[in-house]
């Protein structure tokens, strides 16, 4: 069974445009390193701020309902139009995800989680729906294999301390158990969350099991 099953309410060929303007949030870890956290918190904190308004008035003021369906309607979701349960739309997780990893991640794991994050889910996004065809858990095999791939390009693109080989290692064991979550958090949790949250703790976690010494280090 493949993520299209999941995800039928919009067509690849906008998924693939979904995906396109997902990607553009990587620029958000690369500003956060050349302007500072507190600028980046606040540069966050206002955006998610904006989006979440905007996104919730949707729901009750027709006007803004009208512009925000006719510029982004055909990239939502079934469960992001829902008028009963009111949720967010995907942008809107996205800003408040990396707001959240910025506060609770030292630099370096933020970077690494949330560039997984954005360019892991879109990949497995991709893959599955076009190419899905074996069930794995909650969604398929081939874009939970898309996911691992991507996110062990990712970790071998993104900053470490010293450049170990248990630096990577702890890192790829944390983008595997990432895969999982992706796969399994559809209908229950925002995978926006779940994905860099789990990726995050554990790289923190195994820095302070194996490599204590390099905590104070895990900066741009």
């Amino acid at each position: 069974m493949s993520e299209d099953v999941h995800q039928s309410s919009i067509n690849y060929r906008d998924e693939v445009l979904r995906k396109m303007i997902h990607l553009c949030s990587l620029s958000i870890p690369i500003i956060a390193a050349k302007i500072g956290y507190m600028t980046s918190v606040t540069i966050l904190v206002s955006l998610a701020a904006f989006a979440v308004i905007v996104d919730l008035s949707r729901y009750v003021h027709p006007a803004i309902s009208k512009i925000f369906y006719k510029v982004f309607g055909f990239m939502l979701r079934e469960h992001e139009v829902d008028l009963k349960k009111k949720n967010l739309n995907g942008a809107t997780y996205v800003l408040l995800s990396a707001l959240l990893c910025l506060i609770i991640f030292p630099p370096k794991i933020f970077a690494t989680a949330f560039s997984v994050l954005i360019i892991s889910d879109s990949s497995a996004a991709l893959i599955g729906r076009k190419f899905g065809r074996h069930k794995l858990l909650a969604k398929s095999l081939e874009g939970t294999l898309a996911f691992f791939v991507s996110a062990i390009i990712v970790v071998f693109l993104t900053p470490k301390v010293n450049y170990i080989l248990t630096e990577y290692i702890i890192a790829f064991f944390a983008v595997a158990v990432g895969a999982i979550v992706e796969n399994v958090s559809y209908g229950w949790a925002d995978d926006n969350f779940t994905i860099p949250i789990t990726i995050g703790f554990i790289i923190w976690g195994g820095y302070l099991l194996f490599l204590p010494e390099l905590l104070s280090k895990l900066v741009y």
